[in-house]
This record gives C-alpha cells, sequence and structure tokens, in this order.
C-alpha cells in the first residue's frame, strides 16, 4: 500500500466532508469525486490506517447513513465513463438511476442515450423511466408509512400477512399483502360504502391477485351465450 497517496485521499475525503457541513447549501456538489476517492480507499485497503475495517471507516465518517456512502461508490463504479463534472451537474439521486442501468446492462449500457434522458428529466421521471426499464410496468409513487404494534399484536398481524401473501403470490410486498387484508375487511363493510367506492375496492382486490386468479375472474364474468357458444364451436 502506498501511504503517501493513502493519506492524501483520506485527507482528501475529510476536506469534502468538513466543506459539506460549512457549506450546506452546497452540500453533494463534489459527491461525484467523493465516490471515487472512497472507492480507492476501499480498493487499497487504505481504511487500515486507522481502521479494524472498510465498514468501520464509514460508520465513521458517514454516521447518519452509510447506505449513501456505497451509493456514491456505485455511480462512480459504474459510470466512469462520464466525466465527473457531467454527473455532479445531473445531481446524485439522477446518477444513482443511471449506475443502477449501467450495472445492470454492463458492456451493452447505451451511455448518451440515458444521459440525455437524465438531463432533460426531472428526478421523478427518470426514476419512473428505469422502473419501466427494468419491470415493464409504469411506476407508482410510494409513502414509507411507520406505525407502533405492541408484541401481543404481532402473532394476528404477522398471520393476517401470511394467508394474504398465499392469496396474492409471494413475489408480492408486504404492503400488497396489507391493502389485500384492507380491502378483505371493507368488502364485509359494504353498508358504509357507495358503490363507486365499492367498484374501486373489487378493482384493486383484483389487482393484487395473481394473474391466473384473475384470469379465472375474468371467465367466471362472462355471458352465459359466451360459455355456450365455445362449447358449441368445440363440437
Amino acid at each position: 500500500m502506498d501511504k503517501v497517496r493513502a493519506q492524501q485521499v483520506l485527507a482528501r475525503i475529510d476536506e469534502i466532508l468538513r466543506w459539506e457541513l460549512r457549506v450546506d447549501q452546497q452540500k453533494d456538489q463534489k459527491f461525484a469525486e467523493l465516490g471515487k476517492h472512497l472507492c480507492e480507499v476501499r480498493n487499497h485497503g487504505y481504511w487500515r490506517l486507522g481502521y479494524q475495517s472498510f465498514e468501520a471507516y464509514l460508520e465513521a465518517k458517514f454516521p447518519d447513513s452509510r447506505r449513501k456512502a456505497y451509493y456514491l461508490m456505485s455511480i462512480h463504479d459504474h459510470l466512469k465513463q462520464i466525466p465527473a463534472a457531467e454527473i455532479e451537474d445531473l445531481g446524485w439521486s439522477k446518477a444513482l438511476e443511471l449506475a443502477k442501468v449501467a450495472r445492470s446492462e454492463g458492456r451493452r449500457f447505451d451511455c448518451a442515450t440515458w444521459l440525455h434522458r437524465a438531463k432533460e428529466s426531472t428526478k421523478e421521471e427518470l426514476q419512473a423511466a428505469v422502473y419501466k426499464h427494468f419491470t415493464g410496468e409504469d411506476y407508482e409513487p410510494y409513502e414509507m408509512v411507520y406505525f407502533k404494534l405492541f408484541e401481543s399484536q404481532l402473532p394476528t398481524v404477522e398471520r393476517a400477512l401470511y394467508v394474504a401473501s398465499r392469496m396474492a403470490g409471494t413475489e408480492k410486498s408486504r404492503g400488497y399483502c396489507l391493502e389485500l387484508v384492507c380491502a378483505d375487511f371493507l368488502a364485509g363493510r359494504t353498508e358504509e360504502s357507495s358503490p363507486e367506492e365499492i367498484l374501486l375496492l373489487i378493482h384493486r382486490l383484483v389487482s393484487v391477485l395473481p394473474p391466473e386468479y384473475q384470469g379465472q375472474i375474468a371467465r367466471d364474468e362472462e355471458p352465459a351465450g359466451t360459455v355456450k357458444r365455445e362449447v358449441a364451436g368445440r363440437w
């Protein structure tokens, strides 16, 4: 290990972090350089100058969120073909979305096209485009919801989510499972809902079910005449 180089890189990281603290309104403007230096610390073991592990180094330098440090390193690792100045002009949130695509596509990554799209889009629009690139589906905004459960409540809640997951499919998130439980509860309270609300409720219930169940429901809803014609056609 080149100790002189190591000390220079570690000192530069400390300098950037101190600068971010002093100039809060310009925070994250040097994230590309910071990510580059963090990768060098990781790759060459510079963290050994005072720390037991790279994780310990990150914990000391990023006490609020080590996740962000890994995001910055991912940006550097996967967007090396883009000049740092252009990346920093995008902002680290957009750069991270591009890094996701670059990591997945490897040498097939169309850097020029995605960079242009990032420049012309808002952060939310780019996030939606990346989501659709991976899933083929339109992005749906979400919120993180937090609430407290007592230990005595957990078995009931966990059991309900487990049963819902068996209906909705294991690929569905716990959020979908919770929606299924709530929709099922509301379906039993139709006297308190308008016809429009009931229709919306049925639509959401069906939408969280696996495709094979949705197909079965569609077949069950076909008019009797249609079924008879199909049967007649087979004979």
